[in-house]
């Protein structure tokens, strides 16, 4: 139904963000609110997802994300929530890598994702996900949004964020995991 929005966001909360369009105010759910600015000019790609008993906006701020998103809840047994605890800390080339390597340890990781569901992830996605643009192999300026974003969320100021990760040493192979310790560590010594 909903493809996209451009507006802007009003409101960030644990678990969604309040984004206008138009002069309305939509709710809607994404993976990690922390990453959106406030009042920034932007395209949020959404998913609007129907149950008997809620009607749900779900955003994403790369449209690669929101087709990884709909993918993921093609899995039997997948539901929004798991979806969502996968992409907000994960992105898209990284899943696609596990998927590729059968990694079915990958999304064992993820609250409410048990040993069968990761297996079935991997059972039902394997191959069948390709973007165009898209390597196996996450690109290091995506890496470093993503530790940016991570150390947001657990409520670093963007001049400390900046100190951590100047001249943070990431390559394509390092782990997002790692990257964030280090990050961390860095925060620690300060």
């Amino acid at each position: 139904m909903y493809s996209y929005f451009k507006g802007a966001v009003k409101e960030i909360h644990a678990t969604h963000i309040v984004f206008e369009t138009n002069n309305i105010g939509y709710e809607i759910r994404v993976p990690n609110p922390y990453q959106f600015e406030i009042d920034k000019e932007m395209t949020i790609y959404l998913y609007y997802h129907i149950r008997e008993d809620a009607h749900e906006l779900f955003g994403f701020a790369l449209k690669e994300n929101r087709d990884m998103f709909k993918s993921l809840l093609s899995v039997k047994g997948l539901g929004p929530k798991g979806a969502l605890a996968i992409l907000a800390t994960s992105s898209s080339s990284e899943i696609l890598a596990a998927l590729d390597n059968s990694n079915a340890k990958f999304f064992a990781q993820f609250p409410g994702i048990g040993p069968k569901l990761s297996q079935q992830i991997v059972l039902d996605l394997k191959g069948k996900i390709n973007f165009e643009d898209n390597s196996s192999t996450p690109k290091i300026s995506d890496k470093l949004n993503n530790v940016t974003i991570a150390l947001k969320s657990l409520g670093y100021t963007n001049q400390e964020i900046k100190s951590a990760t100047k001249d943070l040493n990431i390559t394509e192979d390092t782990p997002l995991s790692e990257a964030v310790k280090e990050a961390l560590k860095r925060l620690k010594k300060n």
